[in-house]
């Protein structure tokens, strides 16, 4: 247990941040699932438009390059995961 006010006082906000940052890494992956769940309906033929699979997209990157700005995620593990799931899109719209 801390002894000092400080140590006190950054024990406090370590709790509050890591709650946070444990949101903001939940809405993250919502936003990763969401996208391939949309592409796996988009492949099976229940969702006809690309342009929903499209923007569920630009919303994961959007929220994975703010995770990344926000120290959640490092940038190289942003930069892989948006390329895979670019590059899933990509497969799926040309066999379509």
């Amino acid at each position: 247990m801390a002894n000092h006010i400080s140590a006190k006082k950054r024990a406090k906000q370590n709790i509050v941040r890591n709650l946070h940052n444990h949101s903001y890494i939940s809405m993250v992956k919502t936003a990763v699932k969401k996208f391939r769940t949309t592409l796996a309906d988009f492949q099976s033929g229940s969702v006809k438009d690309v342009k929903e699979v499209e923007v569920a997209l630009q919303q994961a990157q959007s929220l994975l390059g703010k995770s990344a700005g926000k120290g959640l995620f490092h940038r190289n593990t942003v930069s892989r995961k948006v390329s895979r799931l670019t590059l899933m899109l990509k497969k799926a719209t040309t066999v379509a």
